[in-house]
């Protein structure tokens, strides 16, 4: 389970950044991570921040300024520094900004931890203690409606979701395809205070390569063959809401740029422009793809992964929540019963059973699909004969043993010659070689 607490980590080393959110997340803290401190103070001013942990030796703006910053517009929000440069001037300098703790690169995971905790007993709670409670458990009945589960896989999800519905920080949402990755992100949508405001939501790998650019960012008249007017694209349609780029692995390199200057400086450029526009919008993007393994092939920019992994969900496999089929089965059962039967269809316990051993490599489209075609196959009760062949048991024979080409020829030789009754004519016919060919290779 996680702590209530949110954690910052800012930090131009992308190294320490992943271990830093690694230990964290073994902690059970919440993360949210930046690169510069442009980002940092992105986050800060839209999210609520328990604990701000940074480098103080970063690019452009230094770790001093953030924390400066920090102190002035968020009092009551410790700070801890972890840092390669280690001097008794910096150390002084960052306490004297109110600075509770000071780690020096590099640390172990206890001491880190001991940093954490030291930080965090010092904040000012801004809320009582029963106000706290009161709202934790309001926050544990919230129900995301299409979101169905009890597991604590599931939970964290939600948990996550109640965190990040209410800022506009940039969300990576990863997991196999047919988890519902686009449900988590329309229930961020939808739960939180923007839900007035557009959602728009657009599959990367549907609209070919050529198009995506101008679908994504507009373009003007004349910017090439066919564009006859101006017209604005999926993001000015987004404006003030939240645009939800499903399979983001698939987004050529030349829509990777233009996306980071869009997450980089709140700006868009239409193709065959050359003056940007504002706009204001939370970035969701989500991915089965492996975008780390891209990165190494080059064919995915490193910069935009970690400008779009601000705030990270996985959304587990199916196989890892089974407590949760019967609730997602019966679903889909009052679902497609009302549907195709205008009634409630209900599933026998040996039916049942075999949804729970499936292990669902399709996760849940897979289940509404096998849900589906046996509510339209079935009588009133759905049972093991109305579930396909491939939930059933399988009888996994040791395959045949690697022999020769000439032992294989002549067993098949064999086999014919059986079928024929040994007459050898009929034989030679079959196999399209003469009776002596034939004798040769059986002798």
């Amino acid at each position: 389970m996680l702590q209530k607490e949110n954690i910052l980590i800012v930090d131009d080393d992308i190294n320490i950044l992943e271990l830093l959110q690694r230990h964290l997340h073994s902690m059970n803290y919440h993360t949210y991570k930046a690169v510069s401190v442009k980002e940092a103070v992105a986050i800060l001013r839209d999210t609520e921040i328990d604990l701000l942990i940074t480098d103080l030796k970063m690019p452009e703006v230094d770790g001093f300024q953030l924390i400066q910053f920090a102190s002035e517009h968020y009092p009551n929000m410790p700070k801890l520094v972890v840092t390669g440069y280690p001097s008794v001037q910096d150390a002084l300098s960052a306490i004297k900004s109110g600075v509770v703790d000071y780690l020096v690169k590099p640390f172990t995971k206890e001491e880190l931890k001991q940093g954490v905790l030291k930080s965090l007993s010092t904040k000012t709670k801004r809320k009582t203690a029963a106000e706290t409670s009161q709202h934790g458990g309001q926050a544990e009945k919230k129900r995301y409606d299409e979101i169905i589960g009890e597991s604590e896989a599931i939970k964290n999800v939600t948990q996550i979701i109640e965190r990040v519905k209410d800022n506009k920080a940039t969300i990576f949402i990863s997991g196999e395809s047919g988890t519902g990755k686009e449900l988590v992100a329309r229930s961020i949508h939808y739960n939180g205070k923007f839900s007035r405001a557009p959602f728009i939501a657009v599959n990367c790998g549907g609209i070919p390569e050529n198009l995506l650019e101008s679908e994504l960012f507009g373009y003007v008249k004349g910017a090439f063959t066919g564009a006859n007017d101006n017209r604005d694209g999926f993001f000015q349609a987004a404006d003030g809401g939240t645009i939800f780029l499903d399979e983001i692995g698939n987004a050529p390199l030349s829509v990777q740029s233009r996306l980071l200057r869009v997450l980089q400086e709140k700006e868009v450029m239409k193709v065959g422009d050359r003056k940007t526009e504002k706009i204001d919008v939370r970035v969701i993007a989500a991915t089965n793809s492996n975008l780390k393994e891209m990165i190494a092939k080059e064919t995915f920019r490193e910069d935009l992964f970690y400008r779009l992994t601000v705030v990270e969900i996985n959304v587990p496999p199916l196989r890892d929540r089974k407590e949760d089929i019967p609730l997602l089965a019966d679903k889909f059962l009052f679902k497609y019963g009302n549907e195709y039967k205008d009634r409630y269809i209900t599933i026998d316990p040996e039916a049942q059973a075999l949804l729970q051993r499936y292990d669902w490599p399709g996760n849940i489209r897979e289940l509404e699909n096998v849900i589906q075609r046996a509510v339209i196959m079935c009588d009133r009760t759905i049972g093991v004969k109305d579930l396909p062949e491939t939930l059933k048991y399988q009888i996994d024979f040791p395959e045949d043993e690697l022999v020769p080409l000439k032992e294989m020829e002549k067993k098949y030789i064999q086999k014919v010659l059986a079928a024929t009754g040994n007459n050898q004519t009929k034989a030679a016919e079959i196999l399209n070689i003469d009776r002596k060919t034939l004798r040769s290779k059986i002798s």
